[in-house]
């Protein structure tokens, strides 16, 4: 694995090989710088106070070697990534504003896909984990994740379940609880459907209503306007001495008529006059039969005004115009056969959570007994690796236990009603008996920060061969441990790096040492701007270091003689 650091990280190039890495440098040097790189490469949060001030962004790259056919693979190239010899390009760009930019494999991905391929690439473990390892919720997700199938099938189909349950419990409390509620509006909306049924409006009736008002307001003068109109047209017969329309373009026609063979021209002009002649002579038609039909009703013009205020108060309460309130109608009509129902759905939501929880019970059962199974499995795998980091009487297990309640939400179990999570009934603890006659006591109270840090280690080394990754990367996991147990814990880093590439932020020469190579990194200052940098030491400059971080003094011969033993019994037990 190939990292490359800007910005904040200063242009440094780290080259992680396969093996064992040891990062060293005095407190406060940077160390981490490599625990931000690959928690940025890896999907994680993108802080702008990583860009040094001044400068408009911090780039982070890595060359990743990915296992052919592993689901890493699969993922970057559903990404549309390209790998290159198996080797995957990935960077990230976090500006000084805070935005943040991912690549993978040459593509521009969301920061989520990092995120993603992190589980199958890198394990990232430092005090924060050890903290987190305290939290009854992760010791049991540890369990879980070493029991794999065995735990996981089971679980899924128990979450299946438990969401199904919460979803038919949420229904029936809500129906419950909110019953006097769901009665007042079940009683508006049969007021108002009562309402609307009295009066039956038709889609479209407003329209039709206020066109027969307007005619109706208007009769008086619409039949003067249309027999005015008429005589225009037609004639008077009360006035035989009128000149009216028709007669006038009659005369015209006639007077074309008679020439009109005589020029093309002039007689499309008389067609054109003919059409208007018996045009005017249909619009007098009907204009006639309008008069004459036209009846100014008082009556009826009163009946159509009571009509168009009924429904007006309809479209007051219900709608802007009758079909809104045809919409609503049919709508409420809905919701009330369903508040109607309640105590029908009632009844089967009732039944349906009493099944729910029959079988969540009997999921549950199955899921405690994979868990007992595989804890103690895993007890045993963690307690075998405590006695290679110094720890040979100490003893882990597992408390695995259920909380009994009264209430009405509980699940039965094996004759017990107990509460229900979605991970389950059980609370898992990691207990740690850290020497014969001492009882087993959770490790948030009985384990002191050294011995914490082994249990987190052998926990990862389990994991390492159940669940394996390609990179292992411990941030000063090794806090609070020195001397005989500092050596061990560099000796199982070792043997873990056999099979996986293993990479070490330390304070502790004894685990240094271990390393099939150590980089230093150093801070420069000159006067304005600090800098990072990077150093692989070999030979003399390794044992120098050593020497440092033994006795704070390079030049110590008492401390190089110490460094030099180190490394050699490094070398020998490899």
């Amino acid at each position: 694995m190939r990292i490359r650091s800007l910005g904040v990280i200063d242009d440094a190039v780290v080259e992680l090989s396969p093996g064992f890495t040891a990062v060293t440098g005095e407190t406060g040097a940077g160390k981490t710088m490599v625990v931000t790189s690959l928690g940025l490469l890896l999907g994680g949060r993108a802080d702008p106070a990583l860009v040094r001030i001044g400068a408009k962004n911090a780039v982070v790259e890595g060359r990743v070697a990915v296992p052919a056919g592993s689901g890493a693979q699969t993922r970057a190239e559903e990404a549309g990534a390209e790998l290159e010899d198996g080797v995957l390009l990935v960077s990230r760009t976090v500006s000084a504003e805070g935005r943040s930019r991912a690549h993978l494999g040459g593509r521009s991905v969301p920061v989520g896909v990092l995120a993603e391929l992190a589980d199958d690439l890198v394990a990232v473990h430092g005090q924060t984990d050890q903290q987190g390892l305290l939290k009854l919720g992760r010791q049991r997700q540890a369990l879980d994740r070493y029991a794999g199938d065995a735990v996981a099938k089971p679980l899924a189909k128990y979450a299946a379940v438990y969401k199904r349950l919460k979803r038919v419990s949420n229904e029936l409390d809500e129906i419950t609880t909110r019953a006097r509620e769901r009665a007042q509006e079940a009683d508006l909306l049969r007021f108002g459907l009562d309402e609307i049924a009295a009066v039956e409006p038709r889609a479209g009736e407003d329209v039709e209503l206020a066109e027969e008002a307007s005619r109706l307001g208007h009769a008086e003068a619409l039949a003067s306007a249309a027999t005015a109109a008429h005589a225009a047209l037609a004639g008077n017969p009360e006035d035989p001495e009128g000149v009216d329309a028709t007669t006038l373009v009659g005369g015209a026609n006639r007077a074309l008529d008679a020439v009109r063979s005589h020029d093309p021209a002039l007689a499309t002009l008389a067609e054109r006059i003919g059409e208007v002649q018996i045009l005017l002579t249909d619009v007098a038609a009907e204009l006639a039969g309008y008069a004459d039909d036209l009846d100014a009703d008082p009556l009826r013009l009163s009946a159509v005004e009571e009509r168009r205020a009924a429904l007006t108060q309809l479209t007051r309460k219900y709608g802007e115009d009758v079909a809104a309130v045809l919409a609503w109608a049919e709508t409420s009509a809905a919701r009330l056969l369903e508040l109607d129902g309640d105590d029908e759905r009632i009844d089967e939501l009732t039944a349906e959570r009493e099944s729910l929880r029959g079988e969540l019970g009997a999921l549950a059962q199955e899921l405690t007994a994979a868990r007992i199974e595989a804890a103690a499995r895993f007890a045993a795998a963690v307690t075998e690796e405590l006695a290679s980091l110094a720890m040979p009487h100490a003893r882990i297990s597992f408390d695995i236990r259920q909380t009994e309640t009264g209430e009405g939400d509980g699940i039965e179990v094996e004759g017990r009603t107990v509460i229900a999570g979605p991970s389950g009934v059980d609370e898992v603890e990691l207990l740690l008996a850290p020497h014969p006659g001492a009882l087993p006591r959770p490790i948030a109270k009985g384990a002191s920060g050294g011995e914490l840090s082994r249990v987190m280690l052998a926990v990862e080394v389990v994991f390492a061969g159940t669940d394996p990754v390609p990179t292992y990367l411990f941030d000063e996991v090794d806090a609070g441990v020195g001397g005989k147990a500092a050596v061990e814990i560099g000796r199982r880093l070792a043997k873990l790096a056999k099979s996986a590439q293993v990479v070490v932020v330390t304070h502790l020469p004894q685990v240094a040492a271990f390393a099939d190579r150590q980089l230093l990194v150093e801070k420069t200052n000159d006067g304005s701007v600090t800098r990072s940098g990077v150093t692989v030491l070999e030979g003399e400059d390794r044992v120098r270091e050593l020497s440092r971080m033994l006795a704070g003094q390079e030049d110590s011969e008492t401390a190089r003689a110490h460094a030099e033993e180190l490394l050699a019994a490094a070398r020998a037990d490899a």
